[in-house]
């Protein structure tokens, strides 16, 4: 999933980096007060340090294919969209310096499939959903079956876009490379969903105070009060 530099063109690079980029201001424009809150601040750290551990450790997929946890939706639920986007940026970054996983030309594009689809997109699907589910049943039941459903879909989602990104790029061409890379993720998914869910599960049974999403308005949480009909 993540990709090393010189597979993807300057058009396609520079262009993730704007919007990585300009989704990073907004998001540092939005959690300004949340970096103010002691209380907070000490779980973005320990959601950080989970996510980064829990990546580095494969699990076998099939034909001697493995994958690792994104933990990018995860992030979102816990933490907030915005916190949980800002939370996988720097996992990404430091796996990026410090791991070679990724180029450092490419976390752009990385950032737009694992912070912004994996994360921001996932989380606000799964918000609709929990609203949806909600209504008829409770509220945890709601949050850990969206939950699952957007883990898997997380990662799906961003490797349909690392399909197209490659295939613009003319490194790996759209028939092979989307059924190839969507097949081996649908797999991979199911693991994320499942930690995802067992994370929560225990989480929601300990601490649900500790769940950005629980309680909250379902869609309109983390958009701003201008955007919410």
């Amino acid at each position: 999933m993540h990709i090393p530099d010189g597979f993807l063109d300057g058009r396609t690079m520079g262009a993730l980096w704007g919007v990585s980029g300009a989704t990073t201001a907004y998001a540092l424009y939005r959690v300004r007060e949340t970096l103010d809150d002691a209380k907070k601040v000490p779980l973005i750290g320990v959601t950080a340090a989970f996510v980064f551990a829990a990546q580095m450790l494969n699990f076998p997929v099939a034909g001697g294919v493995s994958g690792h946890f994104v933990g990018a939706l995860l992030a979102c639920v816990l933490l907030g969209p915005w916190e949980g986007f800002l939370v996988m940026e720097v996992v990404l970054l430091v796996q990026c310096l410090l791991f070679s996983d990724g180029g450092l030309a490419a976390l752009g594009a990385n950032i737009f499939n694992m912070a912004i689809l994996s994360g921001l997109l996932s989380y606000y699907l799964f918000a609709l959903a929990k609203s949806l589910i909600a209504r008829r049943g409770g509220e945890k039941a709601a949050i850990l079956t969206s939950a699952g459903l957007f883990a898997w879909f997380s990662v799906v989602i961003a490797s349909v876009a690392c399909s197209f990104e490659l295939a613009i790029s003319g490194t790996l061409p759209l028939s092979t490379g989307l059924p190839t890379m969507v097949g081996v993720h649908s797999l991979i998914g199911i693991g994320e969903a499942f930690i995802t869910v067992a994370v929560l599960a225990v989480v929601l049974q300990a601490r649900p105070d500790l769940v950005s999403a629980y309680k909250s308005p379902g869609l309109s949480a983390g958009l701003p009060a201008g955007e919410v009909a």
